[in-house]
Parts: C-alpha cells; structure tokens; sequence
C-alpha cells in the first residue's frame, strides 16, 4: 500500500509515495525550498508543486515544524512565518491539492512514529525519545510505545535561549560551529532533557543523522542509549503517510 508524505521544515518540503508495508519511500524523494517568508499560501504551493511532481491523486499525509491540535489547527510557529498560528491546516492544504484527502501532523511526532515503527526504536520499551536536529530541534516522546504529542523539547531553556538557538544544525551553521564544539552543546542539551525524562533511548533524527560518525562519539555522560535514526531524513515523510492511512479522511 502507498499514500504520499509531505515532510515541511524550515529550508525544505520534500514529499514522495511511501511504502507502508515496508516503511521506506517507493521513489526517490522530491525537494523544493521553503520559501521565505515561509507563509501559509507560500509553504502550500511548495506543497502542491512537490505532490504534482508525481503526479499523485491520493491521500496525501503532511508534517508541520509545530503544535498541531485537532489534526488541523497551528498553534506555534518558530521556524515558519507567524501568520501560520490559528491557522487551519488542513483546509489550506486540501484546497490547494485540489480537494485530495489530507491528515496533518507535527513533524518530530511523524518522524518518532516511523522510526519506532520501522526504524531505530523499533520493540524498544520504556521512554524513548527522538529528537531531529535540523532549522530547529523538533520532539517526540515515547513511552512503551505510544506517543505523547506536541512535547517541543526544542524550546527547553538552555544558558538562557531556546535550546534549538543553541543547539540545532542551524546554530551550528550559522555560528560556524566545529564538530567537537557544537557536540559539547548537544550533549549540554541531552543531559537536561534526561535529567527530566530520563529515557532509555534518545535517537538522533534530522539531516544531521546523517553524519553522526562526526559526532556522537564526542558526546559524553549520558545514561541512555544514543543512536542516529534509522531512516535518517525520509522519517518524517514516511511517518507523514503512516498518519495519512491511520486516519483516512
């Protein structure tokens, strides 16, 4: 079976069919850059050009960088224009897709439900927590198996910022970060946040699980088990379409 995911961040919508039976995309993703001001009209005509790419007229499973309640409603925007607040979701996106059936879910919580589907949580038990380190640091927690939505571990106070200010892929670029300082901040980051969940697993998602070889030996003094997410970048997208097909509209 295969429904579309749509995966929007801060710099990039990337979308592509997934595969549920095997949790992994059936094509090559497609990407175009968030545009700035990332405004609700501006991000759902990213979304409709990435579904058109394809060709797809079925339901389509989306992820959004912040609080999303009822399935449809914003209620944070950090990393996207304000004017997304209140705004209705899935109204926007199903309108500008033409009437195709659409769910909408926060990104971190579609990224943690792919990987402990399919990925690095996978029959783990216990507190488990995914973070994706990328414009900002997005959340999800997992405790034997069932997600406690819209955490924002991102926005956690860290030497006086918002952690994500501090720690995400973003502030390493931006600051011009080396691999050795930006860990030291990671590592900061992960000990508060057991310090207040203490978890069994925190699994590291974004872009930046792609290099974890570059620095996650470099981060000391954590409890929990620390693994880079299985799936890497797509966990949002494919947890985008695991969404769309457990609540079809």
């Amino acid at each position: 079976m295969q429904i579309f995911g749509v995966d929007i961040g801060g710099s990039g919508i990337k979308g592509a069919p997934v595969d549920l039976d095997k949790g992994d995309l059936a094509q090559e993703r497609h990407k175009v850059l968030t545009p700035q001001p990332a405004t609700p009209e501006g991000v759902a005509d990213g979304v409709r050009e990435v579904v058109e790419h394809f060709g797809w007229s079925g339901p389509v499973g989306l992820t959004f960088p912040g609080v999303v309640t009822g399935g449809s409603t914003i209620r944070t925007a950090a990393n996207v224009d304000k004017s997304w607040i209140d705004t209705d979701a899935r109204a926007l996106f199903g309108e500008r897709l033409g009437g195709l059936p659409v769910t909408v879910v926060n990104d971190a919580d579609a990224a943690g439900v792919a990987e402990v589907s399919f990925g690095a949580g996978r029959d783990r038990s216990g507190t488990v927590i995914l973070l994706t380190f990328g414009t900002g640091i997005g959340s999800a927690l997992f405790v034997d198996g069932v997600l406690v939505p819209n955490t924002e571990l991102g926005h956690l106070e860290l030497n006086g910022h918002d952690a994500e200010k501090r720690a995400s892929s973003k502030a390493r670029e931006d600051h011009e970060l080396t691999w050795e300082h930006w860990a030291r901040r990671v590592q900061k980051y992960l000990a508060h946040v057991e310090m207040l969940f203490s978890p069994e697993l925190f699994i590291i998602g974004g872009g930046v699980s792609r290099k974890a070889d570059k620095f996650l030996h470099l981060i000391e003094g954590i409890r929990a088990e620390i693994v880079p997410a299985q799936l890497q970048n797509n966990a949002g997208i494919v947890g985008a379409a695991m969404h769309a097909a457990a609540k079809p509209e």
